[in-house]
């Protein structure tokens, strides 16, 4: 089989056609979603920043994920949507028609996950901490772990693009990873979504033993009353 090449076109070009696509896609369908770059940087967050540097570590992807960058800077990905396990996109080429990209991402796996929960028990004690990716430095090495983290590896990661390009990843896959990583600047707790997680898990361990603690010091003073700052602290975790 002969090797695919796209026929060139300038980002300015790209962009140009990419945004007449999202008009007339989002005329039918109004949940489109574009991913947008402002800027150089495709992502600035803790979460968008550790999805990208993940994917870039692995020797799989080092010289492949790189491909994606000028497509997504560009704003060729006129739609993405994040689902559990699952991704589906729409990605500009050079032709009026945009190309169809699906990936999906594996489950993490039952024993890793609780291996992972442990380490951060008692660790995080909000909702808020933990998508704002302000927590401890130790937990950040726990989270992004080669092979054992809350960020999938190459052989978790599965897609197919309908480009004729039969390359291992095309720039349009790429495009749509590093997208991923810059709708996580905005929505970090779509990384929990898609993989298919339950940010409680995280703070449960906080919150039952704040609970047992306010109960405690509620016996203490009554048997019915808890006293109202408590509350607050316990409320404050969910």
């Amino acid at each position: 089989m002969s090797k695919y090449f796209e026929p060139y076109m300038s980002a300015a070009e790209r962009a140009r056609l990419a945004g007449n696509t999202a008009k007339r896609l989002k005329k039918n369908n109004p949940e489109l979603s574009p991913v947008i770059i402002e800027g150089r940087t495709i992502a600035n967050t803790w979460w968008g920043k550790a999805w990208n540097d993940n994917l870039e570590r692995y020797a799989d992807y080092s010289n492949r994920i790189g491909r994606g960058k000028s497509y997504v800077r560009s704003g060729a990905v006129v739609d993405l949507q994040i689902d559990k396990g699952i991704v589906n996109a729409k990605v500009q080429g050079t032709k009026r028609k945009p190309y169809t990209v699906e990936i999906v991402i594996d489950e993490i796996a039952p024993k890793r996950y609780q291996k992972i929960l442990e380490q951060c028990s008692h660790r995080i004690e909000n909702i808020e901490m933990l998508a704002n990716g302000s927590f401890p430095a130790e937990l950040e090495n726990i989270f992004t772990a080669k092979d054992g983290g809350l960020f999938p590896s190459p052989k978790e990661i599965h897609f197919s693009c309908s480009c004729p390009d039969w390359a291992y990843m095309c720039k349009h896959v790429a495009a749509v990873l590093y997208g991923i990583g810059s709708r996580l600047d905005h929505d970090p707790l779509l990384f929990f979504t898609l993989r298919n997680i339950n940010m409680s898990d995280f703070i449960k361990k906080s919150v039952e033993e704040k609970l047992q603690t306010m109960l405690k010091n509620a016996q203490n003073k009554s048997n019915r009353v808890i006293d109202e700052n408590q509350l607050e602290n316990l409320f404050g975790v969910l």
